[in-house]
Protein backbone atom coordinates (compact mmCIF):
# COMPACT_ATOMS: atom_id res chain seq x y z
CA UNK A 1 0.00 0.00 0.00
CA UNK A 2 2.82 2.41 0.84
CA UNK A 3 4.44 1.55 -2.47
CA UNK A 4 1.40 2.72 -4.39
CA UNK A 5 1.26 5.99 -2.48
CA UNK A 6 4.89 6.70 -3.30
CA UNK A 7 4.39 5.97 -6.99
CA UNK A 8 1.29 8.16 -7.19
CA UNK A 9 2.96 11.04 -5.39
CA UNK A 10 5.92 10.84 -7.75
CA UNK A 11 3.65 10.72 -10.79
CA UNK A 12 4.57 7.09 -11.48
CA UNK A 13 2.25 4.46 -12.91
CA UNK A 14 -0.73 3.41 -10.83
CA UNK A 15 -0.44 -0.17 -9.56
CA UNK A 16 -3.14 -2.66 -10.65
CA UNK A 17 -6.16 -3.56 -8.50
CA UNK A 18 -6.54 -6.91 -6.77
CA UNK A 19 -8.66 -9.71 -8.24
CA UNK A 20 -10.48 -11.47 -5.38
CA UNK A 21 -11.17 -15.21 -5.67
CA UNK A 22 -12.79 -15.49 -2.25
CA UNK A 23 -15.22 -15.88 -0.67
CA UNK A 24 -17.12 -18.16 -3.07
CA UNK A 25 -16.33 -21.78 -3.92
CA UNK A 26 -16.20 -20.88 -7.62
CA UNK A 27 -12.92 -19.59 -9.05
CA UNK A 28 -12.93 -16.94 -11.79
CA UNK A 29 -11.27 -17.80 -15.09
CA UNK A 30 -9.17 -14.65 -15.03
CA UNK A 31 -5.75 -14.33 -13.38
CA UNK A 32 -4.48 -11.43 -11.24
CA UNK A 33 -2.29 -8.76 -12.83
CA UNK A 34 0.99 -10.38 -13.98
CA UNK A 35 3.81 -9.97 -11.48
CA UNK A 36 1.57 -8.99 -8.57
CA UNK A 37 1.65 -11.40 -5.62
CA UNK A 38 -1.73 -11.32 -3.89
CA UNK A 39 -2.69 -12.72 -0.49
CA UNK A 40 -6.17 -13.90 0.43
CA UNK A 41 -6.60 -14.56 4.15
CA UNK A 42 -9.79 -15.33 6.03
CA UNK A 43 -11.56 -16.95 8.91
CA UNK A 44 -14.11 -19.76 8.51
CA UNK A 45 -16.33 -21.28 11.19
CA UNK A 46 -18.74 -24.14 10.49
CA UNK A 47 -21.36 -25.98 12.50
CA UNK A 48 -22.82 -29.37 11.65
CA UNK A 49 -24.99 -30.85 14.37
CA UNK A 50 -22.70 -31.26 17.38
CA UNK A 51 -19.51 -30.85 15.34
CA UNK A 52 -17.63 -27.56 15.24
CA UNK A 53 -14.74 -26.47 13.00
CA UNK A 54 -12.80 -23.22 12.68
CA UNK A 55 -9.93 -22.47 10.32
CA UNK A 56 -7.77 -19.74 8.80
CA UNK A 57 -7.78 -20.35 5.01
CA UNK A 58 -5.20 -18.60 2.86
CA UNK A 59 -4.26 -18.36 -0.82
CA UNK A 60 -1.22 -16.83 -2.52
CA UNK A 61 -1.76 -15.97 -6.21
CA UNK A 62 0.86 -15.02 -8.79
CA UNK A 63 0.37 -14.70 -12.56
CA UNK A 64 3.40 -14.87 -14.85
CA UNK A 65 1.34 -13.58 -17.79
CA UNK A 66 -2.35 -12.98 -18.54
CA UNK A 67 -2.55 -16.68 -19.52
CA UNK A 68 -0.46 -18.55 -16.89
CA UNK A 69 -0.29 -18.43 -13.10
CA UNK A 70 0.07 -20.45 -9.89
CA UNK A 71 -1.85 -20.57 -6.62
CA UNK A 72 -0.66 -21.89 -3.26
CA UNK A 73 -3.27 -22.24 -0.55
CA UNK A 74 -4.51 -24.18 2.41
CA UNK A 75 -5.40 -23.67 6.04
CA UNK A 76 -2.86 -21.94 8.25
CA UNK A 77 -4.62 -23.26 11.37
CA UNK A 78 -7.51 -25.62 12.10
CA UNK A 79 -9.44 -26.31 15.28
CA UNK A 80 -12.16 -28.94 15.08
CA UNK A 81 -14.24 -31.06 17.42
CA UNK A 82 -16.55 -33.82 16.32
CA UNK A 83 -19.62 -34.67 18.36
CA UNK A 84 -18.45 -36.53 21.46
CA UNK A 85 -14.75 -36.41 20.49
CA UNK A 86 -11.80 -34.38 21.75
CA UNK A 87 -10.68 -31.20 19.99
CA UNK A 88 -7.96 -31.40 17.33
CA UNK A 89 -5.70 -28.48 16.42
CA UNK A 90 -2.99 -28.01 13.81
CA UNK A 91 -2.19 -26.82 10.30
CA UNK A 92 -4.32 -28.00 7.39
CA UNK A 93 -3.47 -29.53 4.04
CA UNK A 94 -1.73 -27.50 1.30
CA UNK A 95 -2.98 -27.09 -2.27
CA UNK A 96 -0.81 -26.18 -5.28
CA UNK A 97 -2.64 -25.13 -8.48
CA UNK A 98 -1.35 -24.34 -11.97
CA UNK A 99 -3.82 -22.17 -13.88
CA UNK A 100 -4.35 -21.37 -17.56
CA UNK A 101 -6.73 -18.60 -18.70
CA UNK A 102 -8.17 -17.79 -22.14
CA UNK A 103 -9.70 -14.34 -22.65
CA UNK A 104 -12.62 -14.45 -25.10
CA UNK A 105 -13.52 -10.75 -25.14
CA UNK A 106 -16.71 -8.94 -24.14
CA UNK A 107 -16.39 -9.96 -20.49
CA UNK A 108 -16.02 -13.70 -21.20
CA UNK A 109 -13.13 -16.05 -20.34
CA UNK A 110 -12.32 -19.72 -19.95
CA UNK A 111 -10.01 -21.20 -17.34
CA UNK A 112 -8.39 -24.52 -16.46
CA UNK A 113 -6.88 -25.39 -13.08
CA UNK A 114 -4.72 -28.44 -12.32
CA UNK A 115 -4.32 -28.99 -8.59
CA UNK A 116 -2.46 -31.27 -6.19
CA UNK A 117 -3.24 -31.40 -2.48
CA UNK A 118 -0.26 -32.14 -0.26
CA UNK A 119 -1.16 -33.93 3.01
CA UNK A 120 0.43 -31.51 5.47
CA UNK A 121 -2.36 -31.83 8.07
CA UNK A 122 -2.24 -34.21 11.03
CA UNK A 123 -4.43 -37.32 11.17
CA UNK A 124 -8.01 -36.44 11.97
CA UNK A 125 -7.79 -33.05 10.29
CA UNK A 126 -6.69 -34.25 6.84
CA UNK A 127 -6.90 -37.58 5.02
CA UNK A 128 -3.15 -38.16 5.13
CA UNK A 129 -3.10 -38.84 1.39
CA UNK A 130 -2.56 -36.59 -1.67
CA UNK A 131 -5.49 -35.59 -3.88
CA UNK A 132 -5.41 -34.49 -7.52
CA UNK A 133 -7.97 -32.31 -9.27
CA UNK A 134 -8.88 -30.62 -12.54
CA UNK A 135 -11.29 -27.68 -12.69
CA UNK A 136 -12.89 -26.13 -15.78
CA UNK A 137 -14.12 -22.54 -15.51
CA UNK A 138 -16.44 -20.31 -17.53
CA UNK A 139 -16.63 -16.64 -16.56
CA UNK A 140 -19.02 -14.26 -18.26
CA UNK A 141 -20.62 -10.85 -17.76
CA UNK A 142 -24.36 -10.40 -18.20
CA UNK A 143 -24.66 -6.66 -18.03
CA UNK A 144 -23.67 -5.71 -14.48
CA UNK A 145 -23.86 -9.33 -13.26
CA UNK A 146 -20.67 -11.42 -13.34
CA UNK A 147 -20.93 -15.22 -13.41
CA UNK A 148 -18.25 -17.79 -12.56
CA UNK A 149 -19.26 -21.40 -13.29
CA UNK A 150 -16.97 -24.29 -12.27
CA UNK A 151 -17.03 -28.02 -13.06
CA UNK A 152 -14.35 -30.18 -11.48
CA UNK A 153 -13.13 -33.71 -10.87
CA UNK A 154 -10.97 -34.78 -7.93
CA UNK A 155 -9.23 -38.10 -7.31
CA UNK A 156 -9.19 -38.58 -3.55
CA UNK A 157 -6.22 -40.45 -2.15
CA UNK A 158 -7.85 -41.06 1.23
CA UNK A 159 -11.19 -42.55 0.16
CA UNK A 160 -12.96 -44.64 2.79
CA UNK A 161 -13.70 -48.33 2.03
CA UNK A 162 -16.83 -48.69 -0.09
CA UNK A 163 -16.74 -45.10 -1.34
CA UNK A 164 -15.63 -43.91 -4.75
CA UNK A 165 -12.26 -42.26 -5.22
CA UNK A 166 -13.51 -39.75 -7.82
CA UNK A 167 -15.55 -36.78 -6.63
CA UNK A 168 -17.32 -34.41 -9.01
CA UNK A 169 -18.14 -30.84 -8.08
CA UNK A 170 -20.11 -28.03 -9.66
CA UNK A 171 -20.71 -24.44 -8.64
CA UNK A 172 -22.02 -21.19 -10.05
CA UNK A 173 -21.60 -17.79 -8.43
CA UNK A 174 -23.23 -14.52 -9.45
CA UNK A 175 -21.76 -11.18 -8.34
CA UNK A 176 -23.17 -7.70 -8.77
CA UNK A 177 -21.82 -4.27 -7.74
CA UNK A 178 -24.11 -2.32 -5.43
CA UNK A 179 -22.14 0.93 -5.71
CA UNK A 180 -18.52 2.00 -6.19
CA UNK A 181 -17.33 0.16 -3.07
CA UNK A 182 -19.90 -2.51 -2.21
CA UNK A 183 -20.75 -5.74 -4.00
CA UNK A 184 -22.87 -8.84 -3.35
CA UNK A 185 -22.45 -12.50 -4.31
CA UNK A 186 -24.82 -15.48 -4.37
CA UNK A 187 -23.63 -19.00 -5.16
CA UNK A 188 -24.95 -22.54 -5.40
CA UNK A 189 -22.38 -25.35 -5.08
CA UNK A 190 -22.35 -29.11 -4.55
CA UNK A 191 -20.39 -32.36 -4.83
CA UNK A 192 -21.15 -35.99 -5.70
CA UNK A 193 -19.24 -39.21 -5.01
CA UNK A 194 -20.20 -42.83 -5.53
CA UNK A 195 -21.39 -44.44 -2.30
CA UNK A 196 -21.58 -41.14 -0.42
CA UNK A 197 -24.49 -38.72 -0.03
CA UNK A 198 -24.25 -35.62 -2.19
CA UNK A 199 -23.60 -32.18 -0.75
CA UNK A 200 -25.17 -28.86 -1.73
CA UNK A 201 -25.00 -25.40 -0.21
CA UNK A 202 -26.20 -21.85 -0.83
CA UNK A 203 -23.74 -19.03 -0.15
CA UNK A 204 -24.47 -15.33 0.31
CA UNK A 205 -21.72 -12.76 0.75
CA UNK A 206 -20.96 -9.05 0.65
CA UNK A 207 -17.65 -7.39 -0.27
CA UNK A 208 -16.36 -3.94 0.59
CA UNK A 209 -13.51 -2.35 -1.38
CA UNK A 210 -12.39 0.93 0.21
CA UNK A 211 -9.53 0.94 -2.31
CA UNK A 212 -8.99 -0.93 -5.62
CA UNK A 213 -6.07 -2.75 -3.96
CA UNK A 214 -8.01 -3.91 -0.90
CA UNK A 215 -11.21 -5.97 -0.55
CA UNK A 216 -12.90 -7.17 2.64
CA UNK A 217 -15.64 -9.81 2.52
CA UNK A 218 -18.06 -11.50 4.91
CA UNK A 219 -21.02 -13.84 4.60
CA UNK A 220 -22.55 -17.22 5.33
CA UNK A 221 -23.38 -20.54 3.68
CA UNK A 222 -26.31 -22.80 4.46
CA UNK A 223 -26.23 -26.54 3.78
CA UNK A 224 -29.12 -27.74 1.61
CA UNK A 225 -28.48 -31.48 2.01
CA UNK A 226 -27.75 -33.43 5.18
CA UNK A 227 -24.19 -34.20 4.08
CA UNK A 228 -23.29 -30.48 3.92
CA UNK A 229 -22.47 -28.46 7.06
CA UNK A 230 -25.56 -26.83 8.56
CA UNK A 231 -23.99 -23.37 8.69
CA UNK A 232 -20.72 -21.71 7.72
CA UNK A 233 -19.71 -18.16 8.62
CA UNK A 234 -16.71 -16.43 7.08
CA UNK A 235 -14.84 -13.19 6.66
CA UNK A 236 -11.58 -12.33 4.93
CA UNK A 237 -9.35 -9.88 3.13
CA UNK A 238 -7.59 -9.67 -0.25
CA UNK A 239 -4.54 -7.45 -0.69
CA UNK A 240 -1.29 -7.28 -2.71
CA UNK A 241 2.00 -8.18 -1.03
CA UNK A 242 4.53 -7.12 -3.64
CA UNK A 243 4.79 -6.28 -7.35
CA UNK A 244 7.71 -8.20 -8.84
CA UNK A 245 7.40 -6.55 -12.26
Amino acid sequence: MAQQGADTAAGGPELPPVLPYRPSVSSPAQLPAPGQLELELGGLASRDGGARRASLPYTLKLAFSPEWGVLLGGEAWVSQRDDGASRLRGVGDTLLVVKRAWAMGEGSALGLELGAKMPTARDGIGSGRPDYSVNGILSRDFGSVHMDANLNLARLGGAEPGLGRVQTGASASFSVPLDERWGATAELAGTHRSGAPGTAQLLLAAAYSPHPRLTIDFGLARGITRAAPDWQFFSGIVLPLVNFW
